[in-house]
């Protein structure tokens, strides 16, 4: 794949006068990782697992199923 030959859009010519790029700074990497983690609950599954549960319903209902066979 080619890399582009036009210029990446901080770099643009009709870029305003009033964004000063310079005093931005650089980003700070993961900066909102932990607030992201506390509104959700995705889990990684493994490629096995994956492969035998292709849906969410489906790794929901297997879930369920142990839940049942340890509540009885």
């Amino acid at each position: 794949m080619k890399k582009s030959t036009e210029p990446a859009p901080h770099e643009a010519e009709d870029i305003r006068d009033e964004y000063d790029l310079a005093r931005l700074g650089r980003g700070v990497r993961g900066k909102y990782f932990d607030r992201y983690r506390e509104g959700t609950n995705l889990a990684r599954l493994d490629k096995e697992v994956r492969e035998a549960f292709p849906t969410d319903e489906a790794v929901n209902e297997a879930l369920r199923e142990v839940l049942r066979s340890r509540s009885a």
